[in-house]
This record gives structure tokens, sequence and C-alpha cells, in this order.
């Protein structure tokens, strides 16, 4: 199954279950899997809090402003690629998806949407 999708709480298409689980909500993703042709709208939701303490040995990773990242935009939200392309991101089709400097993926807010190794 392929992830087409993420939004955050508030985004359009998030409306409905924002009101069903408020700020337990995390994340609504789209979901795509081609072998059954299906789709699948998932939640990411909030079960336990408690509080948490970092483990002083443990390394903390952080990412320098201009490293180059990829992230996903889909074909039809037109809107974001044009934000994308303003703020000089470099479609690379082998890859699908978009390089764009970390400190823009920050300011647009699109830090969700950033391609691991594993995707």
């Amino acid at each position: 199954m392929q992830i087409k999708l993420s939004l955050k709480p508030g985004q359009n298409g998030t409306k409905k279950w924002v009101e069903k689980y408020a700020d337990k909500l995390v994340t609504v993703r789209y979901r795509y899997d081609e072998g059954k042709r299906k789709r699948y709208k998932t939640v990411e939701i909030i079960v336990a809090e408690s509080t948490w303490r970092q483990d002083k040995n443990s390394l903390q990773i952080t990412r320098n402003p201009a490293d180059r990242l990829g992230i996903r935009v889909a074909g039809y939200e037109k809107a974001i690629r044009k934000k994308v392309k303003q703020a000089g991101g470099i479609w690379r089709p082998r890859q699908k998806l978009w390089e764009l400097p970390y400190g823009q993926i920050i300011a647009l807010e699109l830090e969700n949407r950033i391609v691991t190794d594993g995707e």
C-alpha cells in the first residue's frame, strides 16, 4: 500500500475526524492498494499520554535548514505544487517527489510530507 496524501488536523478532508477525535487527532492518511484497486482513509490518533524525560545519552537528530529532502505532492494538489516551485523545489521524476531545502519545508508546513528511506 502506498500513502499518497497525509493531512494535518484542520486541513480540507479532516473536518469530520477533528469533530470526532478533537485534539487527539494526529493525521489523516489516504492509502492506495493498487493490487486490490482500493483507497483507504486512515486516521492516527493519540490513545495514551504520559510524561517523558529525554535520556541524556540519546542523540538528538537535528537537520540543517539547507539540507535538501524529498517530499510527496500528489498531482492534483496544484496549489501546494505551485508553492513548492516558488520556494525553489526541484521535481525528481525518477523518485516521483519534490526536493526542497528543509528550511523551506518547515516554512511551508510540509514536514508531514517528508519521504524517508523506507517509503
